[in-house]
């Protein structure tokens, strides 16, 4: 009878540690530190795989605390921060813990205003101690013992992964779990809250690259389409003119708003910089905006310059929009949005290649039937100016 009944309670542990997922089952309260450490109070943050461990002294404000970051790459920092004005990783007042070349931790804290490469540095409020371990079971740990005030006993908290670069912290991901891993916690009560939705900053950057690839990506590639090929058609007269004027100019707008939006949100991400984003935008706002006033300087179809301004207008045009559309695919891969959104434009630009390509041999087919049309027309004109001369001379 015993050992049945021990057979039946071993098979329910079995079925339960099956149901059961691995992200209930493994909780922050079933967790062993080592040296003995132990914390009254932890909460499972719902971002990247983070734990938040603390003992609350309320008789000199002062909180031990243990962030706790499972499955750990060796290769990747790990931080968490206060941030009593808002919450974002910008402005924080940061932990930051990473494995050195000799394999061992290294636990600081920084500033994340207008301080590159996380350099360490001194916070707002003391931090007596401060240390990190890389545990056995694939954890990375950063212990401090954090001083409090009246606002920081309840505040906002963020939290991050990334990879090291050249011995520092690199740039994180913005998207995905990397940009919800914020909430807010209240060392007292021991509550932590979680921020639902899409951040300003995400929407932000959302904005600016639905802005740029609907302007320099969609608009100005359709308008250059127009140009190149309406023209042809005798029908369409000086209306091809006015629809590509139409879509550059546009373009040019929408643009000029998604690169303000861009330095908008340089200006908000102190110490992350994007070099090669950047400096291809500025190229290409700058060629857009030469684009935009050589139009005032357009010569007159007769004028013995246009075929210049012409080689100089399209050389510009083609090259504007062939490293817009470089920038493009260069600011998909800083969002880190999946592959949605890079798979749509890669459509809409096969979609506008099969066009190019129709249009092509339509137009070339009409300008070999035009100029077989005039040198039959140019031959039996002069067929009939010499019948006309034997006619004179006899």
């Amino acid at each position: 009878m015993d050992k049945s009944l021990t057979t039946l309670l071993f098979s329910c542990t079995l079925l339960i540690s099956l149901c059961v997922p691995p992200s209930l089952a493994q909780t922050c309260r079933n967790y062993t530190f080592s040296g003995n450490r132990s914390f009254s109070t932890c909460n499972d943050l719902p971002q990247l795989s983070c734990s938040l461990h603390w003992n609350y002294n309320p008789s000199n404000m002062t909180a031990d605390i243990a962030f706790r970051k499972s499955g750990a790459s060796t290769s990747n920092w790990i931080s968490w921060s206060l941030n009593p004005r808002r919450a974002r990783m910008a402005g924080s007042q940061a932990l930051v813990a990473y494995q050195q070349s000799d394999g061992s931790m290294y636990a600081y804290t920084t500033q994340l205003d207008g301080n590159p490469n996380m350099q360490p540095g001194g916070l707002s409020f003391d931090v007596p101690r401060i240390t990190a371990e890389y545990s056995s079971d694939g954890s990375m740990i950063i212990f401090a013992t954090l001083q409090l005030s009246d606002i920081l006993r309840s505040t906002n908290q963020v939290w991050q992964e990334g990879p090291m670069k050249g011995g520092n912290p690199g740039t994180h991901s913005f998207s995905g779990q990397n940009g919800r891993s914020v909430g807010t916690v209240n060392f007292v009560n021991g509550s932590v809250l979680s921020s639902s939705g899409t951040s300003s900053k995400t929407q932000k950057r959302n904005v600016h690259g639905v802005l740029n690839a609907v302007s320099w990506g969609i608009l100005m590639p359709v308008g250059i389409i127009i140009a190149r090929y309406l023209k042809v058609f005798k029908s369409a007269g000086p209306a091809w003119f006015y629809l590509h004027v139409f879509c550059q100019s546009s373009g040019y707008a929408v643009g000029v708003a998604g690169w303000a939006t861009g330095i908008k949100l340089g200006s908000d991400s102190p110490g992350i910089t994007y070099g090669t984003h950047r400096n291809l935008g500025i190229i290409i706002f700058f060629l857009g905006t030469l684009q935009v006033l050589a139009l005032l300087l357009r010569p007159k179809p007769e004028h013995k310059y246009r075929r210049y301004w012409n080689i100089y207008h399209h050389t510009v045009g083609y090259t504007t929009v062939v490293l817009s559309i470089g920038n493009i695919f260069e600011g998909f891969d800083i969002l880190d949005s999946g592959n949605t959104w890079k798979t749509a434009y890669i459509g809409v630009l096969v979609f506008l290649g099969v066009v190019a390509a129709v249009m092509e041999a339509i137009t070339w087919s009409i300008v070999i039937k035009r100029k077989k049309t005039a040198s039959s027309a140019k031959h039996a004109n002069g067929e009939h100016i010499h019948g006309s001369r034997e006619q004179q001379t006899a």
